[in-house]
């Protein structure tokens, strides 16, 4: 693993001390657009990537991944390793210990407390914490001191930095969540929406769904930065408006995700305004195979979990046949050019952890069809569209709004027509599919839809946490709060003993090994998963914007504190 003791703000640190020391605030105010609205700025009740970016600002873990992927320490002076004491011999503990003079935005002390508050607010049986997956095989979070945290694992950690490490596993003040800890954790409105926070930025107000208004934090550990004194966060509308609000009419300062087809976002930076970034990490368009029965005339628990089997696709032939029907090719020409590419793998990148399976590659509309003559559905009457017992092979097919997404859907749609399968095709607005409300009906994590599309990836270089989301009973369901990660409801205990194995193997190759045969059971041999686009991560910022560093592989608002005019 790679390790980093000077992160970016530090160089640009270095850099402006040069030419006098600026004051923070002195660059007046940023405007950032996220078309895909934050619902909430808690990353432990929501998996959504949109709340998780826009909570980075104000929450912070431990350490980050930089752009690189490499480990740099944000609220410690350095990584825990096993050269410097910070990781036990055996691995089975890491030592993490804070900063001395940390304070949180309301200018109180951040100590230990705070940390070991945290794992027990993600670890507490009675609650649902989407990030669950970081704490996996943690057994216990000690205060040695009241800067020093230690994290005990049930088993050698060759990879100990889950826990607090990354934007998805930030620390939060043991003070204002206290009362907040399982069942009563979503109930706490005004922590997880103003939460205080160590980032470069406060909340003033925050309206979820819409916009957040932010300030500089008076107590942020470097007393020169954030260079901004206040911001706006914008969220709503879709990624061409946001595209246009900086490329073409210089409105916002930065928009994120710029899911559009490549000739529209090179017409738009033509406006002059400003100019894309891009970068692959591991980000991956996929469909998501539901594995359990979503009908409306089931309780809501046995729609959570294979109580109840799916009447259609539990059956491995028919998860086949719709992925051998896909021209993935065709996908990344139509929605994303160079900054896509077909991929057959959950798990793209890092190379070592890359299957080099290319078996989806290639459409075979012909081979679907008779995979699905062997599974039984035949067209009884004629109608273009298959049956078995009395029953439609009919699926409902839903995503978030996006016009790449619907462009996606609607050939999808033909092509599983031409296979004889029926599909209604759903799109459900970003900010509520991708949201944490436990009461709504149509977010991704209820999974009330038969397939459902979306992308996301995981922090750093070793998708050891990612993977570790398809564990058995880490779905999401009533008891958690409709909070889980393992959205298909996928469950095998060879895999579980998989993701074991994976914590306790410390050679690189090896790890690689077992990391592209859990993907392949996902995947390839199993077609829970239908990855179809590695995408290329798309974003703008204005020409004016300066201190911007693209990041993959953690939260991309993950240096804002660095950010500063140009003029």
């Amino acid at each position: 693993m790679k390790f980093k003791s000077l992160t970016v703000g530090s160089v640009l640190a270095l850099s402006m001390a040069t030419m006098g020391q600026a004051e923070r605030g002195s660059d007046g105010h940023v405007n950032v657009i996220y078309w895909q609205a934050p619902s909430i700025l808690n990353p432990y009740l929501s998996a959504g990537t949109k709340d998780v970016e826009a909570s980075s600002l104000v929450v912070e873990p431990l350490g980050r991944y930089d752009q690189d992927g490499a480990l740099v320490p944000y609220l410690v002076d350095e990584i825990p390793t096993v050269a410097n004491g910070g990781v036990s011999e055996d691995l089975t503990s890491i030592t993490w210990k804070l900063k001395e003079g940390l304070k949180w935005s309301d200018g109180t002390p951040v100590t230990s407390a705070d940390v070991k508050f945290t794992a027990d607010y993600c670890m507490h049986p009675e609650g649902g914490c989407a990030q669950a997956s970081f704490f996996d095989g943690v057994v216990s979070v000690e205060e040695i001191d009241e800067l020093t945290t230690k994290i005990t694992f049930n088993q050698p950690k060759p990879n100990p930095y889950g826990p607090f490490m990354g934007g998805q596993s930030p620390v939060l003040q043991a003070a204002q969540f206290a009362d907040c800890l399982g069942a009563k954790a979503p109930e706490c409105t005004d922590a997880n929406f103003n939460p205080v926070g160590t980032g470069p930025f406060r909340v003033k107000d925050f309206r979820p769904n819409d916009v957040i208004q932010m300030e500089a934090n008076p107590h942020y550990r470097d007393a020169a930065k954030p260079a901004f004194a206040t911001l706006t966060l914008k969220g709503g509308g879709d990624a061409a408006a946001a595209g246009r609000a900086v490329l073409e009419t210089g409105e916002f300062d930065y928009a994120w995700n710029l899911q559009l087809a490549p000739d529209v976002i090179a017409k738009m930076a033509e406006g002059g305004k400003g100019k894309p970034i891009a970068a692959f990490g591991s980000l991956v368009e996929r469909l998501e195979m539901n594995l359990t029965d979503p009908s409306p005339e089931l309780d809501a628990d046995t729609r959570a979990t294979t109580k109840a089997p799916h009447p259609i696709l539990s059956d491995l032939k028919v998860r086949k046949a719709l992925s051998m029907a896909i021209d993935r090719e065709l996908l990344v020409e139509v929605g994303y050019g160079q900054a896509g590419r077909p991929t057959c793998n959950l798990v793209p990148a890092p190379k070592v952890f890359a299957s080099p399976n290319t078996d989806c590659m290639t459409q075979d509309i012909e081979g679907a069809k008779a995979l699905l003559e062997e599974a039984g559905w035949t067209d009884t009457d004629g109608d273009g569209v298959r049956d078995r017992d009395g029953k439609k092979l009919a699926l409902l097919y839903q995503t978030s709004t996006n016009a790449v997404r619907q462009d996606f859907q609607a050939l999808i749609k033909q092509w599983w027509s031409e296979i004889g399968v029926e599909t209604e095709l759903r799109n459900i607005d970003a900010s509520v599919f991708f949201g944490g409300d436990p009461g709504s009906p149509d977010t991704f994590q209820k999974f009330y839809a038969d397939v459902e599309m979306y992308a996301n990836n995981f922090n750093g270089t070793d998708p050891q946490q990612y993977l570790a989301a398809y564990r058995c009973g880490g779905e999401p369901k009533p008891e958690s709060q409709w909070q889980g990660e393992n959205i298909n409801r996928f469950c095998d205990p060879a895999y579980d003993a998989m993701i074991d194995k994976l914590a306790n193997t410390g050679d690189l190759n090896e790890r690689g090994k077992l990391g592209i045969q859990m993907n392949e059971m996902l995947t390839k041999e199993t077609y829970t998963i239908v990855p179809l686009v590695d995408r290329g991560r798309v974003s703008a910022h204005s020409n004016t914007l300066g201190g911007v560093v693209l990041n993959t592989w953690d939260s991309e608002l993950w240096n804002a504190a660095d950010w500063y005019r140009t003029e």
